[in-house]
């Protein structure tokens, strides 16, 4: 989920009932050494609708680590610790998830308890299972002693080449949560808005972490399931309000998994995607959405004006190519108390 965190992604989620976001794992070097990789991820932080927002770091060098967060926690409400990315780089790098092994405790012990002691805003961690599945409460509560305000469990194994693994390990998540005293937030196991809330009555965690599957759905948290053009159109119109904080690269990937959640299937997306890949500006993205894909999906091009103007038009399309909507009319409190994140290694 590198570089999925953008701002307009952000700010598309949090209107649909997120209510705390992360940013993608940022790397310590580069926002040290790299001034055109701090002033991007530095962009849009914090400002107006993008708050709370908590910056995930990584790395294994405390001194570094907390070097790295000074230079963003202005405009942070957290910084996180991430201890559970499994991608190849942080196995080479030895950071992420390739630190639960109980010989780098200390080491991890140490970055969460310079960065607590050392910045004005809480510090959390977000970590997998350990190999040694029953040590992983033993290891949220050597952080939760070293300064950790809230633990995320991801409940998988960590695995350069299958992230996945079958299904996450629930149970894992109530253990951790009856071991520490801080909040525990929940990873894993969610498709739906049901899966949410069957995730917190099963682990009692605080609150519930959702990573690919809001790529797809970004209206997750508030029990929707959207018109896959129009929320495309929608996260555009965001990243024309904010410039330079989402690359064309990105904001592609974004309607690709919008399109995709619904449309996957059906016989003319792989020509979307192939179209898709070819513009060049969120322009051309939005004609290929309004025009084409319309067309694609069996109905009357959208214009400008025309967002909430198609009903006729839809009653023309098979349920399978239609986005369907579902609001169970769940209200904001169930929602407001749950912690619902964008961990860029979910």
């Amino acid at each position: 989920m590198v570089n999925q965190s953008d701002l307009p992604f952000r700010i598309l989620v949090r209107r649909y009932n997120a209510s705390l976001v992360y940013t993608q794992m940022l790397l310590p070097e580069r926002l040290l050494n790299d001034q055109e990789y701090l002033e991007f991820h530095r962009r849009g932080l914090r400002d107006g609708p993008d708050a709370p927002v908590v910056v995930q770091l990584c790395g294994n060098d405390p001194e570094m680590v907390v070097k790295a967060a000074r230079q963003v926690v202005d405009r942070a409400d957290a910084i996180d610790l991430n201890l559970g990315c499994p991608q190849e780089a942080a196995r080479d790098g030895h950071y992420g998830g390739y630190l639960l092994d109980k010989k780098d405790w200390p080491l991890v012990e140490s970055i969460v308890s310079a960065l607590s002691h050392s910045l004005p805003v809480p510090v959390s961690a977000k970590l997998r299972l350990c190999q040694n599945t029953p040590a992983t409460p033993a290891l949220g509560a050597r952080l939760e002693a070293a300064g950790a305000a809230w633990l995320a469990l991801h409940a998988r194994h960590v695995s350069a080449r299958r992230r996945r693994q079958g299904a996450a390990d629930l149970a894992q998540v109530k253990l951790l949560r009856e071991r520490v005293a801080v909040p525990v937030v929940s990873n894993g196991n969610v498709r739906t808005w049901e899966d949410v809330q069957r995730n917190r009555a099963e682990t009692g965690a605080e609150g519930v972490m959702v990573g690919e599957t809001l790529l797809g759905n970004p209206c997750l948290f508030a029990n929707v399931t959207p018109d896959p053009v129009k929320i495309s159109l929608e996260y555009l119109d965001i990243c024309r309000e904010h410039p330079d904080t989402a690359t064309v690269q990105t904001i592609q990937t974004h309607v690709r998994h919008f399109v995709d959640h619904q449309c996957g299937r059906r016989p003319w997306f792989n020509k979307f995607r192939a179209a898709l890949g070819k513009c060049r500006d969120v322009d051309e993205i939005e004609r290929l959405l309004r025009v084409r894909v319309q067309r694609w999906r069996g109905l009357a091009p959208l214009g400008p004006d025309d967002d909430d103007a198609d009903e006729d038009a839809a009653a023309t399309e098979s349920e399978d190519d239609r986005g369907r909507v579902r609001d169970s009319g769940a209200g904001t409190s169930a929602v407001d108390e749950t912690f619902a994140g964008m961990s860029l290694v979910a």
